[in-house]
């Protein structure tokens, strides 16, 4: 490896897929100068990965991404639930859910709400806010290999258009190179989990009578379960363009070379009951789903994220949403370090939080499947649990009992088994709508680029103690006065009562950090504001 750099970036992104490149939104809206390399020439053309959850698109929102990922969205946005059936042409059908947000109830407890975007459509959005905010994105560019020290990580990068291989200093590199990450292996870090669960062949096709044989069934996905030709399809358009996935048995000696055009097409007849059906085959793409989950999160300077970290199986579309807010966690921690605000320690809160998100969540998905008789899927005897609880509380309630959080629980269970909003600490916070003079916003709205602290009745010594703070640590932190009173910054809607709905009262305070998450809380008068503030923020940006 050439000693002597040819560029330095603080941070080098490795994988352009969703997940490094919602990192590279990320860092860039926290003002971090970073890399990003992917090996393919552009973003995925295939349609898959369509599910983003709440939470994600909490953080698309307050990325300012939200508005254009819906408008690539938009020829999907009236179709909801998961229908089971034999087949699309016959009476006996069964909807596993109809409704994302059945009754509007999801508008109480967050800004954002679910978005059926696939990720040829999603990516390409990324790539451009990314950009927008300074991320360097350079396709068709592969990492050959890289080695770290105390003070930074040396990649060797090569040019797949020319050629041409140099070197990139970085102080810290994330890898979101997919699950078969050569960053992981290089690294020797294990994975647990039961491994392979199932394989699939995702089929792209054209079918115009299709839609009329769907008619106004508008679903995300349909489980065809007749035992001849079983499998899942799902819209692209409503109309035209379809997708299948049918099951793959590598295990039974099936290779993808069996799968031909006219074996793919006599499936599909057979699987939705339309044996007529004009069918025109548009594309294949193996795909396995697996439950795995890293060992580790990284090592030294190089952190795992998104499937490098953790693969799940598909049902409830945990798996990029899961690696999409690992990215956020820890981009804001990486700028906070680099900002010189925080201790290196902070970064080893990543793990402590994400990790067992991701066990938890992967164990889910795979019960989740095994509950909804994902084709394909024969899970071993007693899998699944029995019926699951609602994705909502593993999309949004997931929580950080350990890490960088001051005053949390530490048996607060990772899922909890009903949705808490209550601003415990290492949970997310509260919605609640706020006026001001920009405008209608959500409480959400206001974290992602600094520490914020919500104070009422007691503002005046909260607002002296943020400030102090400041000086001192050098962080990066708001405070805001919520009430009614002219000097405050913002006044809750139709009467609601902030303190109330974050668990404190109005002389106490809630910090938040810039992800969004509960990081402490005073639940009444403190005697020394200025003096609890700094103790606090002195655990959680490790610089005891």
């Amino acid at each position: 490896m050439n000693p002597t750099p040819r560029e330095r970036v603080p941070v080098l992104v490795v994988g352009g897929s969703l997940v490094g490149l919602s990192a590279s939104l990320f860092l860039g809206r926290l003002g971090v100068r970073h890399l990003l390399v992917e090996k393919h020439a552009a973003t995925s053309h295939h349609p898959r990965g369509r599910g983003n959850n709440v939470r994600t698109m909490e953080l698309f929102r307050v990325a300012g991404a939200e508005r254009p990922i819906r408008e690539a969205a938009s020829t999907l946005a009236g179709n909801h639930g998961i229908l089971q059936a034999p087949s699309l042409t016959g009476d006996e059908q069964e909807w596993l859910f109809k409704e994302i947000d059945p009754g509007g109830g999801l508008a109480r407890i967050s800004p954002a709400g679910w978005c059926l975007c696939s990720q040829n459509d999603l990516e390409p959005v990324l790539v451009r806010c990314a950009r927008e905010h300074g991320g360097d994105l350079r396709f068709s560019t592969e990492l050959v290999s890289f080695a770290q020290d105390a003070d930074g990580v040396t990649a060797e990068l090569r040019s797949r258009e020319t050629g041409e291989r140099y070197t990139v200093r970085a102080d810290y590199l994330i890898a979101a190179d997919g699950p078969r990450s050569p960053v992981r292996e290089r690294l020797g870090i294990g994975q647990t989990g039961p491994g392979d669960l199932f394989h699939n062949v995702s089929i792209t096709f054209r079918a115009p009578e299709l839609a009329e044989v769907v008619g106004d069934r508008r679903f995300i996905a349909c489980y065809l379960t007749n035992p001849e030709a079983d499998g899942a399809l799902l819209p692209v358009d409503n109309e035209r363009d379809w997708v299948f996935h049918a099951p793959w048995h590598p295990d039974q000696g099936e290779t993808l070379e069996d799968f031909t055009d006219e074996r793919c097409i006599d499936h599909i007849r057979r699987a939705t009951g339309a044996l007529d059906m004009a069918v025109e085959i548009t594309g294949k793409a193996p795909w396995h789903a697996a439950e795995r989950v890293a060992e580790r999160y990284g090592e030294g300077r190089v952190f795992l994220a998104g499937d490098s970290a953790h693969e799940m199986s598909p049902t409830g579309a945990f798996g990029s949403n899961t690696g999409i807010q690992d990215a956020h966690n820890l981009a804001w921690k990486i700028a906070a370090v680099l900002d010189g605000a925080a201790g290196p320690e902070l970064l080893s809160t990543y793990e402590a939080e994400r990790l067992p998100v991701a066990r938890e969540t992967s164990a889910r998905a795979s019960a989740r499947s095994a509950e909804h008789s994902h084709p394909g899927y024969a899970p071993a005897p007693g899998a699944g649990g029995g019926r699951q609880r609602g994705v909502l509380t593993v999309a949004l309630g997931y929580c950080y009992p350990r890490g960088a959080v001051v005053g949390a629980d530490p048996e607060l269970p990772v899922v909890p088994d009903q949705l808490r909003m209550t601003g415990e600490p290492g949970t997310r916070a509260p919605h609640m709508w706020l006026s001001g003079p920009e405008g209608r916003r959500s409480t959400l709205d206001l974290y992602e680029t600094a520490f914020t602290l919500l104070s009422g009745s007691d503002g005046d010594m909260w607002r002296t103690a943020a400030k102090g703070a400041v000086q001192r640590f050098g962080v990066r932190l708001n405070c805001y006065l919520i009430g009614t009173e002219p000097d405050d910054d913002l006044a809750p809607e139709e009467g609601a009562d902030w303190a109330e709905k974050h668990g404190t009262t109005p002389e106490g305070a809630v910090l938040v950090r810039p992800d969004g998450y509960v990081a402490w809380r005073a639940e009444g008068r403190v005697a020394d504001p200025e003096a609890a503030l700094a103790e606090v923020l002195e655990a959680l940006l490790c610089r005891s």
